[in-house]
């Protein structure tokens, strides 16, 4: 027998395929990811038909042996057995105690922000998901103190700091300049500032599959489910994961009372997704790299903003706090000319114009004209959204597909 399992761990490691995030110098993913992403809160002997999928559990309403003599189970706004799966699989793979799912992204925004009180302090970005802007201009008209930093820069974290300050709100890597943050750096300033603020952490472009963001002192990580988990572009959803008691109580009671809980249905569609979670990222990323290194030496490019590149300002804090990168990043061409970027645009013939990523189908995104259109050119230029940056989100295709459709379109212009 001891014989056997040596000649099993020989031909395993011989056989071991090398991630491109390993080769880069990223952190070595750990082992389990997968199996916990398939098999977590997922035990067939918990249903009585031992299902080996989830049940799509539609009931509203469970049956109460006596009035008050309630199960975990007895309102779905409250809680559900579909929804419960998919929380204790997403806990599962970020190492968390907590996770708690949400109709979208924009509802897990929303969840956090009804935790805090008139006059709280809010500390985040302009360079962020303009979604979460929008969340933030709604924030100040109800009488948040909300300051806009460059988290880049560790000494304005600091400085922004002030007593009624509650909430930090960063993103892992910035929406779409793909600016790099230390998480771990900003969130010792801040629990040394103050150790009743929260650090959140959106980590949509990297799931905890590439980065897990409390493992690096943050107190919540937020996620679009829409994407990467979802993975298909065809469910949307949001989830928010902790380990702290108070926190998780407080954004429990918000999801019910603000009735924003992911529904049975989406969230077997996302159980589904999430089963193949790692090896779609690893394809991502793979192709990702690929495209930006054929990107950065292209003529007609300006600029590439890819963290796995050595070229990339914040390359040493991604392999140092990250497992690797996704299939998300963003370019620019080499003349901001707007007319020029319209016309790539329009001579793209696989890839389609889109306003999400992560899914299987490489997409590409306009932010000057899509996600950042409410701001004036000053504005936009000192976030880096010029007429000239493309956000592109690689798929799963056959990446000599994508390059093709990309170059074709580059002559062109």
């Amino acid at each position: 027998m001891d014989q056997l399992n040596t000649d099993l761990v020989f031909l395993r490691n011989k056989l071991r395929k090398v991630s491109i995030n390993e080769k880069l110098g990223y952190l070595k993913q750990e082992k389990g990811f997968s199996t916990r992403s398939i098999h977590a809160g997922q035990d067939p002997k918990q249903w009585k038909s031992g299902a080996i999928i989830p049940p799509i559990f539609t009931s509203v309403i469970y049956e109460q042996t006596v009035p008050r003599n309630m199960s975990d189970f007895f309102y779905s706004r409250i809680n559900n057995p579909t929804r419960s799966v998919l929380q204790e699989c997403l806990a599962s793979i970020e190492g968390s105690k907590y996770a708690l799912t949400f109709a979208s992204g924009i509802a897990a925004i929303t969840a956090v922000i009804t935790t805090l009180s008139s006059g709280d302090g809010i500390i985040c970005s302009k360079h962020f998901y303009s979604g979460t802007l929008d969340s933030m201009l709604i924030a100040e008209k109800m009488g948040f103190d909300v300051q806009y930093i460059d988290f880049t820069d560790l000494k304005q974290v600091e400085a922004a700091m002030k007593p009624n300050t509650r909430l930090v709100w960063t993103e892992s890597c910035m929406n779409p300049t793909l600016s790099v943050i230390d998480i771990k750096s900003v969130a010792t300033i801040v629990h040394k500032k103050s150790k009743n603020t929260i650090v959140l952490v959106d980590n949509t472009f990297l799931t905890p599959y590439y980065l897990r963001p409390l493992e690096l002192g943050a107190d919540i990580a937020l996620y679009s489910l829409t994407k990467y988990f979802g993975g298909h572009s065809d469910v949307i959803g949001g989830s928010i994961s902790c380990n702290d008691d108070k926190i998780y109580e407080m954004l429990k009671k918000s999801q019910f009372q603000t009735g924003t809980m992911a529904q049975p249905f989406e969230s077997y569609l996302i159980i589904r997704s999430v089963k193949t979670l790692s090896i779609r990222l690893e394809k991502h990323a793979e192709n990702s790299y690929a495209v930006a290194k054929w990107l950065e030496a292209h003529p007609k490019i300006g600029k590439v903003n890819h963290p796995a590149l050595k070229s990339h300002p914040g390359h040493e804090i991604a392999i140092k706090q990250s497992y690797g990168h996704s299939g998300i990043f963003s370019f620019y061409l080499k003349e901001d000319n707007f007319e020029k970027t319209k016309k790539f645009f329009a001579s793209l013939k696989m890839i389609p114009i889109c306003t999400s990523l992560g899914g299987v189908e490489t997409t590409v995104a306009f932010p000057r004209e899509m996600s950042h259109h409410m701001y004036n050119d000053e504005e936009v230029y000192k976030m880096g959204v010029t007429y000239n940056l493309i956000r592109i989100s690689i798929g799963i295709e056959d990446v000599e597909d994508i390059i093709n459709d990309l170059e074709q379109a580059l002559d062109l212009i």
